[in-house]
């Protein structure tokens, strides 16, 4: 049975298993072939669309929204893929309320824009769970890259580099390769072990070799990997997190949120995570409003994000302090 989530102190199973199982549902649920076809509907297809201007990756959204409007959904995968490998996991995270859906010419016309995130996992989703991997590799060139940093950068550069014929050795520090998106990201927002999935998919190009455990300045040297291979690539990411500067940081209950979120990630038993009855998660960024979510859905009775400027001048994007406020911060 649960605590209540009134009880004082920092406790696990504030609330039942079921319940906590319903809150960590998928933030955005996938389109099936219908919606997906219904939604592709409403593009007009821009000749010189501001969605693909306003995607950092430069995806031709209408290309693929195109596609998937005549059926070929794998084939919308391809043109995404082609961009951004990593993909699936983009149209699961990507703040496109801030950038294609926002420059979206029905959003400007309408207040609603084509859900082109949405659509962009509809066609992924539907080539990984063929299990399809839709790009080969090139003849072998003999040539040896390693790649230091198994997140988004060094596997989509393991993945192009692998395509060109070169073999791939990529090391991390850590046991999963992922990087933020096995370890950053919060868990509504990628559902089902999914970044690991995509990591497995995206291996099936052959000639990556992922070795774990292997920090560099620890473990390896740039000098070592210089002389070993032909090229390294360096991926490291972020290394830590700024610490607060200000008195009672280091008391017993604080803790930064990068470290909270990567626990409830890896967490096996979301009900066996302890959680405080109040919180106060202070920032005002994505990272924030992931912390103050998941804090809430855990079951914290009162969850509050503390800001030092005003509303307008948060890194979170509105949607996402909005999806907070909905959920109880």
């Amino acid at each position: 049975m649960a605590s209540s989530h009134q009880a004082s102190g920092i406790q696990a199973g504030r609330l039942a298993a079921a319940d906590i199982a319903d809150n960590f549902g998928d933030l955005h649920p996938a389109y099936d072939a219908h919606e997906a076809a219904v939604a592709a509907d409403r593009c007009y297809f821009c000749y010189d669309a501001p969605c693909m201007t306003a995607c950092p990756t430069s995806i031709d959204i209408p290309q693929f929204i195109r596609e998937i409007q005549a059926g070929h959904p794998a084939s919308a995968a391809k043109t995404i893929l082609d961009q951004n490998i990593l993909g699936g996991m983009c149209a699961r995270v990507c703040p496109t309320e801030t950038l294609c859906e926002e420059a979206c010419v029905r959003e400007a016309a309408e207040g609603k824009p084509v859900e082109i995130g949405r659509l962009q996992r509809y066609a992924t989703d539907v080539v990984m769970e063929k299990d399809v991997h839709p790009y080969s590799r090139a003849a072998s060139t003999g040539k040896k890259v390693a790649v230091v940093g198994a997140g988004p950068a060094g596997l989509s550069a393991a993945h192009r580099l692998a395509m060109l014929g070169h073999d791939v050795v990529v090391y991390d520090a850590k046991s999963k390769a992922g990087g933020l998106n096995e370890f950053g990201i919060a868990a509504y927002k990628s559902t089902e072990d999914f970044a690991a999935r995509e990591v497995d998919w995206l291996l099936k190009i052959g000639g990556i070799t992922v070795d774990y455990g292997k920090k560099l300045g620890a473990d390896l040297s740039l000098e070592g990997l210089k002389s070993d291979f032909d090229a390294v690539f360096l991926s490291i990411g972020l290394a830590g997190v700024n610490s607060l500067r200000a008195a009672g940081e280091d008391m017993e209950g604080v803790r930064d949120a990068v470290d909270f979120i990567e626990e409830l990630r890896q967490a096996e038993d979301l009900s066996a995570l302890p959680v405080g009855r109040n919180v106060v998660v202070i920032g005002g960024g994505m990272t924030a409003v992931d912390a103050a979510v998941q804090s809430k859905l855990l079951g914290a009775e009162n969850v509050t994000i503390a800001y030092r400027r005003d509303r307008d001048a948060m890194g979170a994007s509105r949607f996402e302090q909005d999806l907070a406020a909905s959920k109880g911060v």
